[in-house]
């Protein structure tokens, strides 16, 4: 439906965001872009300006009608409605991009052990195409294997040579490390080297930054660790007690009851959110 309708102007928005096509592939959604633009104008004037018209309506209703704001109620509900709007379609518009993005941060999660999966393959000299389409099957490897299927896939399928497959599978994955990798496999084999030694370097050079990232992520934790400590815990418990000793020695009891208040009721709680 939402191509039927919208099919003449999401081919002409099409050409506004060039980089679309490419996001679309690199998040696996398997649409064409003008069909996505349609598809993200269809949700705009049919799902989010009806609930922009509605949640405009609905602070007019309880600011104008009941407390009596007359304009300053109907420029904040039209302010709300037009921002509900806007920021709805932009998500719409960033979705391939940001899905993209958590891939990408996926396959860097997981390429050190599917690298690990790789180089024992190559050791027992399995063919190259062979490895991706054994690594496609391999579920635990998530989105790599992922990526390896799309590879197979094109060799399979499509006919294309493994070479090219990879070529192809190094250009739309949103992941620079595993880019890094299927270029330097491509290369490898082109310029008469051995892969074997190849994947087994790659392995332990992923394996060294896997290592160095789990490391660093082991510091902020601590450093949050840290901060959370003194920010959450130290510093609302030492107010409490320099509250409690002015409400005891002097005339502010109402003041200080009302800080105390603020800050269990506020500021702990907001923090522990935050954090």
């Amino acid at each position: 439906m939402a191509w039927r309708v919208f099919k003449d102007r999401a081919r002409r928005s099409d050409a506004i965001n060039p980089t679309l096509e490419d996001d679309l592939l690199r998040a696996h959604i398997r649409i064409r872009a003008d069909e996505y633009t349609a598809y993200v104008l269809f949700l705009t004037w049919f799902i989010l300006l009806p609930v922009g018209i509605v949640l405009a309506g609905v602070v007019y209703l309880v600011l104008g009608v009941l407390a009596g704001l007359g304009i300053l109620a109907v420029a904040l509900g039209v302010v709300i409605g037009i921002v509900v709007v806007v920021m709805g379609n932009l998500a719409l518009k960033s979705a391939p991009s940001t899905q993209a993005r958590s891939r990408g941060k996926k396959i860097d999660l997981k390429i050190s052990s599917a690298m690990s999966f790789i180089s024992a393959m190559a050791s027992a000299d399995v063919n190259i195409d062979a490895i991706f389409k054994e690594l496609s099957k391999q579920k635990i490897y998530g989105q790599v294997a992922e990526e390896a299927a799309w590879i197979t896939r094109d060799t399979e399928l499509l006919g294309v040579d493994i070479l090219t497959a990879i070529k192809d599978g190094a250009a739309r994955t949103p992941s620079k490390r595993f880019q890094d990798f299927l270029q330097g496999v491509v290369t490898t084999a082109t310029s008469g080297g051995q892969l074997k030694p190849y994947f087994l370097l790659k392995a332990e050079q992923y394996e060294r930054e896997n290592k160095l990232e789990i490391l660093k992520r082991v510091e902020t934790l601590g450093l949050l660790a840290e901060v959370f400590v003194t920010t959450v815990v130290a510093f609302p418990l030492f107010l409490v007690i320099m509250l409690s000793i002015f409400a005891i020695i002097g005339n502010y009891g109402a003041t200080v009851i009302t800080f105390l208040w603020a800050i269990v009721g506020g500021f702990i709680p907001m923090g522990e959110i935050g954090f």
